[in-house]
């Protein structure tokens, strides 16, 4: 919070010598760039809060908006956050690639419609063969060319969400299966606790730059190392601001290499009262991602 305040005061303290339109671009490099919501804020949430009372939650502590879960409920998620004032960025969907099983959920066709001119991705988990096979690429190619068909009509984008244990389970799964895909509207996501979980020892610099043409959203959290992890000394998801892996690191990356979308927080199995956690984690996250060198 410090270095916001600094920010916000370097610029006032510019305005007087400034122009108007210079003044407004210096207010506007003390905020964070990138949009920032929750995710799986309710999961754990000790309180219990209904959607409702989740919206006005977010509000207060000043998230941009959620991500949803599925397809129930999502009206009820649509009409709160939009009281709020806030935006509803994502819509989690499963896609199982079993043989003969329904690929996904077939409501889908009906509520994209009530999704379009949102700007609301659909974040897409693959599962149903073993993590990376490269067999199931052509099933899984004509899954997502028709959801990505169906969401394009309603103008909405479509990234690939890598999960352990599922056959998507890498950021390289996904940039493979859009490449095949060949739909504008289709990216990848990348999701710091699962890459920490599967991975968590490569050049992520370097992942990071190879999905960035492809690359639509980004999740992260608190956590501590890899190898922490990994031998169960570690914790894994945690608040923002938390654990021993450096964030402030992989924002900087992100910011170097040109990102500018949506960042969401992942508060998934984060016990106790909600409120408590999604405080701690704006506050590190306005600490964290203000680019205060741009007021130079």
């Amino acid at each position: 919070m410090l270095r916001v305040l600094l920010a916000v005061t370097m610029a006032g303290a510019l305005l007087p010598r400034l122009s108007c339109a210079q003044a407004q671009q210096a207010v506007a490099a003390a905020a964070p760039a990138n949009p920032f919501f929750a995710l799986c804020m309710d999961t754990h949430d000790s309180e219990k809060r209904t959607i409702e009372e989740q919206a006005a939650l977010l509000k207060e502590l000043g998230y941009d908006g959620a991500g949803h879960l599925w397809l129930d409920a999502l009206d009820e998620r649509l009409r709160t956050l939009d009281a709020a004032g806030l935006k509803l960025y994502q819509v989690y969907l499963r896609v199982d690639l079993t043989p003969g099983k329904e690929p996904y959920d077939k409501r889908l066709k009906d509520t994209l419609p009530s999704l379009k001119g949102r700007d609301t991705m659909l974040a897409v988990l693959m599962s149903g063969l073993k993590p990376s096979d490269t067999a199931g690429d052509p099933h899984a190619v004509a899954i997502i060319r028709e959801i990505a068909d169906l969401a394009a009509a309603a103008g909405i984008r479509v990234a690939l969400y890598p999960h352990t244990n599922d056959w998507l389970e890498r950021v390289e799964d996904g940039l493979r299966v859009v490449r095949q895909v060949e739909r504008p509207n289709v990216g990848v996501m990348f999701n710091l606790c699962h890459w920490l979980k599967v991975d968590g020892k490569g050049d992520l610099k370097a992942l990071l730059a190879s999905a960035m043409p492809h690359l639509f959203a980004v999740s992260l959290h608190g956590a501590d190392s890899a190898a922490a992890i990994h031998d169960g000394t570690g914790n894994w998801i945690q608040p923002l601001g938390s654990g021993s892996f450096d964030v402030g690191a992989l924002l900087a990356t992100l910011r170097e290499l040109g990102y500018r979308g949506p960042i969401s927080l992942q508060c998934y199995g984060i016990p106790g009262d909600a409120r408590v956690h999604l405080s701690q984690s704006i506050a590190a996250w306005r600490e964290m991602a203000t680019p205060t060198s741009n007021l130079r």
